[in-house]
């Protein structure tokens, strides 16, 4: 029989703890990270909860999820095919009209309470890639959008999830790194070059992998990068140790029965 190897899961717990700060400490700019299986209920992070970092187009998820709450789940042609943009390709022209539509940041003040965001602030004005939020509420919506509830319908949750899997190829890029060959994976990224920081990068990636024992939830931030690519190769980094070692930290030991049980 099979049983539960709790000491063997804390020690390799320890060890990936051990080797992630490790990771970060080597990488430049700021880190943050988030992780949540919900299949084994395991929790990693660092720095999780701060939210000082812009998710940039990360927070086109927001503007959807947002926007499909307003129009109770059904959107109109023409919102289909902005959302479908904003989501898939990243599309800032789409971005600033559905922003528009779903009444900004004050729209978005009261969506993120509602939903239990008390780490998210919608960019100003116009601005919607200045969103700061944290590792820990990407992974809170995440949890809404997979598991239901804040009054976004299951349809909504469905479309959201649907578009942020089809996402364009030279866009899948950051969390999905995490994925073995049979996982699906369901994110939405975001960069954007911050010429008053320093001419620094933020790159930001979230999503859900999702396959056999797993469903794991993941969101990596972070800032005052010297390039687009320095920001990925980070997040790919961290998504990648987190993925390959996740089942180590629940692992169980096999023990056989008495042949001759006494009782």
């Amino acid at each position: 029989m099979k049983f539960p190897d709790v000491r063997g899961g804390r020690i390799n717990r320890a060890r990936l703890q051990r080797d992630l700060a490790r990771y970060v400490a080597g990488r430049p700019g700021r880190v943050v990270y988030g992780a949540h299986d919900l299949v084994s209920g395991v929790s990693l992070g660092q720095g999780q909860h701060r939210n000082d970092i812009i998710t940039a187009s990360g927070a086109k998820v927001d503007i959807l999820a947002a926007l499909l709450r307003r129009r109770s789940g059904r959107l109109g042609e023409d919102e289909l095919d902005l959302a479908t943009r904003m989501v898939t390709e990243s599309d800032n022209d789409a971005a600033d009209r559905l922003w528009a539509r779903v009444g900004g940041g004050g729209t978005m003040s009261g969506f993120y309470r509602r939903i239990g965001l008390k780490e998210t602030t919608p960019g100003p004005g116009k601005y919607w890639g200045g969103t700061l939020t944290s590792p820990a509420d990407r992974i809170r919506l995440l949890k809404v959008l997979v598991k239901g509830g804040r009054g976004i319908s299951s349809r909504s949750r469905a479309q959201v999830l649907s578009l942020m899997g089809r996402v364009v190829k030279d866009q899948a890029w950051g969390v999905s790194a995490a994925a073995r060959p049979q996982d699906r994976v369901a994110l939405k990224n975001g960069w954007t070059p911050r010429p008053f920081v320093h001419n620094t990068w933020a790159v930001t990636s979230y999503g859900r992998v999702h396959g056999p024992g797993r469903d794991l939830l993941l969101s990596v931030q972070t800032d005052q990068q010297p390039g687009e690519g320095a920001g990925i190769q980070t997040i790919e980094g961290i998504a990648r140790m987190i993925g390959r070692r996740l089942d180590t930290l629940t692992p169980t030991v096999t023990r056989r029965c008495p042949t001759n049980p006494t009782f």
